[in-house]
């Protein structure tokens, strides 16, 4: 189910341009050349989202009846405003997140090594940092 669950996401990313790191940049461009269409695609996503979401937090188990851990901390600080602040750079330096630059590896794109070769050595800074 996750296998096919990943495909469909994958293909959703490859159809929208979420996976087209020019397309990521035009979106953010919001003073030069802006490409509001990516605003659609996390519109439309945001819907779909929604009302799973919603029953998740009611009711967090899977259709499988397995529990589903959601985050205890709801506190907004440093080290939450740092993880966004680094992950936005990225995301606005390269044109790439994490789950797109999958998505770019099967299409064979080998930039995105380059952005997973960073992720990793981030997450492995983040452990060694944070004592996780």
């Amino acid at each position: 189910m996750a296998f096919i669950s990943g495909s469909i996401f994958s293909l959703g990313l490859m159809i929208s341009g979420m996976s087209n790191p020019e397309k990521v940049l035009s979106f953010l461009d919001i003073f030069g050349m802006w490409d509001a269409s990516l605003a659609f695609v996390m519109l439309g996503a945001i819907l779909v989202a929604f009302v799973p979401f919603q029953k998740a937090m009611r009711h967090p188990v899977t259709l499988f009846n397995e529990k589903i851990e959601l985050p205890q901390n709801n506190q907004i600080d440093k080290k939450l405003l740092a993880g966004a602040f680094i992950f936005g750079t990225g995301w606005g330096i390269a044109g790439i997140c994490p789950a797109p630059a999958l998505t770019l590896i099967g299409l064979g794109s080998y930039q995105a090594f380059y952005f997973i070769f960073a992720m990793l050595i981030g997450m492995l800074i983040y452990r060694k940092w944070s004592g996780a």
